[in-house]
């Protein structure tokens, strides 16, 4: 009798990320978004939040004898994570504080594996805006592309014209780094190409 494939559930309510691991070859058997509190610690550094929201993701899911995937972005000005821009003063209020300014994307998975197991990688990018008009950050808030995004922006869109330096991982910023996510796949026994 020949071993049935290993599955995978994508803990994650983002079409970004089930786009990107279809770049890995990967189609979930299924997708199962992680209903937890994300809520910062009191004084949690981006990094460690990053890694914690990640794999607090993978262990809420009911996985019975399945590999489950969970990723979490962070956008990080110095120590301080900004929130999901869930309202548009926060995201005017998270523009501002990128325009001109370098900041941090920490992108963060987690792979739960059948046998209890839990590994996590992190990806961090460093990035900088451009000085923003006024103009430019209503036009942006006029997008709608904000929405539920971390630090108010998804670079995938319209944001990207507005960012002359990144170094790291593209990826990672649109929020599943895959170099790092084949790295956990792999490590696991996961079949990836």
């Amino acid at each position: 009798m020949a071993d049935t494939p290993p599955k995978l559930i994508l803990a994650s309510a983002s079409p970004r990320r089930l786009e990107w691991l279809a770049r890995l070859g990967i189609a979930p058997d299924s997708v199962s978004p992680a209903d937890i509190d994300e809520t910062p610690h009191k004084a949690e550094l981006p990094r460690d939040y990053a890694l914690r929201m990640a794999r607090e993701k993978a262990l809420a899911v009911d996985a019975a004898d399945r590999f489950v995937l969970a990723g979490d972005t962070v956008v990080a000005v110095g120590r301080r994570i900004l929130p999901k821009a869930e309202d548009e003063a926060t995201a005017r209020e998270c523009l501002a504080l990128l325009s001109g300014r370098r900041h941090r994307v920490l992108s963060a998975v987690a792979l739960a594996a059948p046998d209890g197991t839990i590994r996590e990688k992190l990806s961090e990018t460093q990035l900088k805006f451009k000085r923003l008009s006024d103009e430019e950050i209503d036009a942006y808030i006029a997008s709608g592309e904000w929405h539920g995004k971390a630090g108010g922006y998804a670079i995938q869109g319209m944001a990207e014209a507005l960012i002359p330096w990144i170094q790291g991982s593209h990826s990672g910023v649109v929020g599943l780094p895959l170099y790092e996510t084949r790295a956990l796949l792999k490590a696991a026994g996961f079949p990836v190409g």
